[in-house]
């Protein structure tokens, strides 16, 4: 795969642009109309409670929750589209649909709302098939991602904080780990920057290979054969000029009797 695999486009930021602004609508119209959400937030084991599983990401119980997921969540799906933009709609929407059936299997019988599963869920996915796919570029993505989003992995486990679904946040990573493994990418290759590299590189034409034998050890090359000396004849008939091409040089020499 070629370089030109990632390419800028409106989607880039468009798309979690409107993302996360939907997120502020639906929180501004439950303000507005006083409107009691929460009770489409997922309700784990209960069938009422199923459609949390679609509503709950755009549910959040007050700004800070909203502003919290956010941002994460900008950048993370903007990095998404960028870097993986074939498996974006289908990491996002069978994303929410797994990572809401996981939480309302295994939740407490809570109202379990937030984008927080998909922040967890994205930040997985992300980190877990970059290292996967071995690529310089995708790896190091994962490496900042883990550097930056690395401390969310505590709130996966129970009693950390009160008030947080550690259980989204659990099959939000459980989710994007397993679509690290399941999603197909292509087969990213590094840029060929050296002659070895090349897949039809031949080391026995390579004049710095010839310098070493079978078992890695360096030899040297047999000294060149010396080049016939040529005479030029000159004014003076006691003298020739003789051009040395091994030493580039000339040499005015005496001429021998007979």
């Amino acid at each position: 795969m070629e370089e030109q695999h990632f390419k800028f486009s409106a989607s880039v930021v468009l798309l979690p642009f409107l993302s996360v602004l939907s997120l502020w609508v639906v929180f501004w119209l439950g303000v507005r109309f006083h409107l009691d959400l929460e009770d489409y937030g997922i309700y784990p084991r209960d069938l009422e409670g199923l459609r949390g599983v679609l509503f709950s990401p755009f549910i959040h119980g007050n700004i800070e929750h909203l502003y919290n997921n956010s941002i994460p969540l900008f950048v993370l799906i903007a990095a998404l589209r960028f870097f993986y933009r074939k498996q974006t709609f289908a990491v996002l929407g069978y994303g929410l649909l797994l990572t809401g059936l996981i939480t309302w299997v295994i939740g407490r019988e809570s109202y379990h709302i937030g984008a927080s599963g998909l922040v967890y869920l994205l930040v997985s996915f992300i980190f877990f098939k970059g290292i996967r796919t071995k690529y310089y570029r995708l790896v190091a993505l994962s490496l900042t991602i883990i550097m930056v989003y690395g401390g969310l992995v505590w709130y996966v486990f129970p009693n950390i904080q009160d008030g947080i679904s550690w259980e989204g946040h659990l099959a939000g990573l459980i989710t994007g780990f397993a679509f690290a493994v399941s999603f197909k990418t292509p087969e990213y290759k590094k840029p060929i920057r050296y002659d070895w590299e090349r897949p039809d590189y031949d080391p026995s034409q390579d004049k710095f290979m010839q310098r070493f034998d079978e078992n890695g050890n360096f030899v040297n090359l047999p000294p060149p054969e010396p080049e016939p000396l040529i005479t030029f004849s000159t004014s003076t008939p006691e003298y020739d000029v003789v051009y040395d091409a091994a030493e580039n040089k000339y040499i005015i020499r005496r001429k021998e009797n007979n």
